[in-house]
C-alpha cells in the first residue's frame, strides 16, 4: 500500500463581492478517473488518484476568503454529484436537490479547532470535516450508527481501500441470518455495504473495528440508522478518500 499523495491546491481567482457572497460552496469530485462501522469492514484494493477542490460558499456560512487557498476549478452540485466510471463500476448521479443543503458537500469555516489535516466527525450535527489549513474545512454529511452502535473517541487511519470487501461479523451474521453467504466476504461493487472506499481506523496500532466508508444508499445521509458505519455518499467517499494519508488522526464526537 502507498501513502496518498498530498494534494495541491492553488488560490481562487478574485471576483466581484456580490458573486463570492452569493454563490453557494461546494466541491467538485467529478472528472476524476475515477463511521465508522461496528467491525467486521474489511476489504481489498487500491489507492486512488486525487480529485479537483472546488468551492463556493452557503447562504448561512461565511463564503470562502480569496487568501484562502483553493483548487482551480469551481462547480456546481450537479457536477459534483453526477455520475462517473470508477474502477470499472458505473457510479450513479446522485439527486442533489433531495438531499439537505447542510448535508452536501462545502468549504466552511473551521469550527473544531483541531489541527490541519484531522477528520472530525460529529455525530450529533451528522457532519465530518475534513480540517485545512487557513482555518477552512471541507464538511460532508454522513449518516451514523443507531443507537447502541456507536463509538466516539480519538484514533488514525491506518490504511484505505477501493471498493472493498465486506465481511458481516459473527454477531451480525447471528442477527441477520441471510448475511451468512457473505460469511467470507462480499466482493467489492455498487451494492456492497462499503460502498466505493472504506477508510480503517486504528487506535493505538490495534484495530477498532470501525471505519469510515461509501455508501450507494445516498438517502441515509443524516439518518442514524447503520450498524455503527460512518457512512458518506460514493462521490463524497471518493473526494475525501483522495485528500488524506495513511496516519491522518481522527476525532469522533
Amino acid at each position: 500500500m502507498r501513502e496518498w499523495p498530498p494534494h495541491q491546491v492553488s488560490p481562487e481567482s478574485s471576483e466581484p463581492a456580490q458573486m463570492v457572497l452569493s454563490r453557494r460552496a461546494v466541491l467538485s469530485g467529478a472528472g476524476a478517473t475515477a463511521v465508522l462501522a461496528v467491525s467486521g469492514c474489511t476489504s481489498m484494493g487500491d489507492m486512488s488518484s486525487a480529485f479537483e477542490l472546488d468551492t463556493m460558499s452557503t447562504g448561512s456560512i461565511r463564503p470562502v476568503r480569496p487568501s484562502i487557498s483553493v483548487d482551480k476549478h469551481i462547480t456546481s452540485p450537479d457536477v459534483m454529484y453526477a455520475g462517473l466510471t470508477d474502477g470499472g463500476f458505473v457510479v450513479p448521479a446522485v439527486p442533489y436537490l433531495k438531499v439537505k443543503p447542510e448535508f452536501r458537500r462545502q468549504i466552511v469555516v473551521d469550527p473544531t479547532g483541531e489541527a490541519p489535516g484531522t477528520i472530525v466527525i460529529r455525530l450529533q450535527e451528522r457532519h465530518l470535516y475534513l480540517v485545512q489549513q487557513g482555518g477552512e474545512a471541507i464538511r460532508y454529511g454522513v449518516g451514523i450508527g443507531r443507537d447502541g452502535f456507536r463509538w466516539s473517541g480519538r484514533a488514525n487511519v491506518q490504511y484505505g481501500r477501493e471498493w472493498p470487501t465486506w465481511t458481516p461479523p459473527p454477531e451480525m451474521i447471528q442477527r441477520k441470518p441471510e448475511l451468512v453467504k457473505w460469511k467470507g466476504g462480499q466482493p467489492g461493487g455498487l451494492d456492497n455495504p462499503l460502498g466505493a472506499r472504506a477508510l480503517y481506523l486504528f487506535q493505538d496500532g490495534r484495530d477498532t473495528g470501525y471505519r469510515i466508508h461509501g455508501s450507494p444508499e445516498w438517502w441515509s445521509i443524516g439518518q442514524a440508522m447503520s450498524s455503527g458505519c460512518v457512512r458518506l455518499i460514493n462521490q463524497d467517499i471518493i473526494d475525501l478518500y483522495s485528500r488524506v494519508s495513511k496516519r491522518n488522526p481522527v476525532l469522533v464526537a
